[in-house]
């Protein structure tokens, strides 16, 4: 069955590393299955490896090398205790906020890497841009968008749901305003303004999302994510099962609870 497809055409952004790869090729497929936008490119933002290129290569994705998107790469992150080791994590973030670099498109998704989206998704509608939320949070992310922003978030809901649509201008203007604020590269400004003894301390999508939010509440179209966050590995998932999930959630999240996956957010 064809798909009906709407609204502007889309870049795809997914920054991933090789342990993704178990996931990866679910998450490409159902973003060409399930988004109901022209898909103009979808860019795999990883570390130059060749499991990686292969994928790339045999899923038609465009790779970026990740350490070519900003002036700094991971290693200029730190970002770690004795117990835990986040620089990977927030470096990813720092990556979805340079999309505005890298996409052509007036707007470009980013998804996670362990995220599979289940269900037909319209991220563009009535001029508006639609959010998926769910109703919980971080609090450490609102004392950091305070501290980077000079202002409360609003926070009607939370925009941490594992994927976003971006808006090339409006992301630039944000960062713009960053670096007014605090004189430095919005990225620096970022790590600054971040209590990086606390183990999540920033988060991409609660910062664009509310920044829109109190730039023009009315101009967003809020849903709920219906997330479900699962601990098997995505290459374990049926048909049938997606299908059960399905008429419940909107994604599914396969977060791994051995090792880290940098692309995994609380």
């Amino acid at each position: 069955m064809s798909r009906t497809l709407e609204g502007p055409a889309i870049d795809v952004l997914i920054p991933a590393i090789e342990k993704d790869l178990a996931t990866l090729p679910h998450v490409v497929d159902a973003v060409r299955k399930q988004v109901r936008h022209p898909i103009r490119s979808v860019m795999i933002v990883a570390p130059r490896k060749e499991r990686i290129l292969d994928f790339c290569r045999r899923k038609a994705c465009t790779f970026v090398d990740e350490n070519t998107v900003l002036p700094i790469t991971k290693k200029d992150i730190n970002y770690r205790s004795r117990t835990w080791e986040r620089s990977g994590w927030l470096f990813q973030q720092l990556l979805k906020l340079g999309g505005d670099k890298l996409c052509t498109a007036d707007y470009f998704l980013v998804i996670d890497a362990d995220t599979v989206l289940i269900a037909p998704h319209r991220f563009r509608t009535g001029g508006k841009t639609i959010f998926y939320c769910r109703n919980w949070s971080q609090p450490e992310y609102f004392t950091t968008y305070r501290k980077l922003m000079g202002r409360k978030a609003v926070r009607p809901s939370s925009f941490v749901t594992h994927y976003m649509l971006f808006e090339r201008s409006r992301l630039s203007r944000m960062k713009r305003e960053i670096e007014a604020k605090h004189g430095v590269p919005w990225y620096t400004a970022i790590m600054r303004s971040m209590n990086r003894t606390r183990q999540f301390a920033f988060s991409e999508f609660e910062t664009y999302g509310n920044y829109l939010y109190a730039k023009n509440p009315g101009g967003m179209v809020l849903k709920k994510a219906r997330n479900k966050s699962l601990s098997m590995s995505g290459s374990n998932l049926s048909t049938a099962a997606a299908a059960k999930y399905a008429r419940i959630y909107r994604s599914l999240s396969f977060h791994k609870r051995k090792g880290y996956s940098r692309t995994s957010k609380p």
